[in-house]
């Protein structure tokens, strides 16, 4: 007697073929997932008042590039990780030389760059010598004399030779330390997306099958 067995359908190909769903819903769900953190991360930025400039540079990218994996990730990261971490967190900034630090008043203006002015490089641009005011009560100060105030409120150095509108103007706060805000909580969006992975890989898997 002879008995023959013909499986109809090939498990073994119905096995790759799983498989290979596995590996594309994995990478899909990493893929939505890390994009979503990508784009809550950017909108709680903004939302803070930070600017699109810090907001841009959160960044996205998934694991393995150009193929799909049943281990497949995703890597959300800032590309200005000091300026955005210090927003998250909230630190207490000291002077790296152990004395002052310098907050610019809005008379300041900014810095060449669009940053934040420093004492040197506002005595540079306008030409001006600031001088060290000390107070018992409040912060002290870097002031300018002979100074006048622009359309944009900013001092610039005074040419009037009377000493018409020519005014002392407070150019720095000097603290000696100063406790930066907690302005963002990027773990609760980064919790939020770890917790969509498992939903996204079945609705990936399914929709697959389908």
């Amino acid at each position: 007697m002879k008995l023959k067995l013909d499986v109809t359908p090939d498990l073994a190909a119905l096995m790759a073929a799983e498989i290979k769903a596995g590996e594309r819903a994995v990478t899909t769900a990493m893929r939505e997932a890390g994009g979503q953190l990508k784009t809550d991360w950017r909108r709680q930025i903004t939302g803070a008042g930070l600017g699109q400039r810090l907001a841009r540079s959160i960044r996205a990218e998934t694991w393995p590039k150009g193929t799909t994996s049943i281990g497949a990730a995703s890597l959300v990261w800032s590309k200005a990780p000091a300026n955005v971490g210090a927003h998250d967190t909230g630190p207490l900034i000291r002077s790296k030389t152990g004395f002052w630090l310098a907050i610019p008043t809005p008379a300041a203006g900014r810095g060449l760059r669009g940053g934040k002015i420093t004492p040197g490089e506002w005595e540079r641009r306008r030409g001006l010598r600031l001088r060290f005011v000390y107070r018992r009560r409040g912060p002290n100060l870097l002031v300018a004399d002979r100074a006048r105030i622009n359309k944009r409120g900013q001092a610039v150095a005074s040419r009037a030779k009377t000493g018409r509108n020519q005014v002392t103007a407070p150019i720095f706060l000097l603290v000696p330390q100063v406790k930066l805000p907690k302005r963002l909580d990027l773990a609760r969006d980064a919790d939020r997306a770890l917790d969509s992975v498992p939903g996204l890989t079945v609705a990936s898997w399914v929709e697959a099958r389908t």
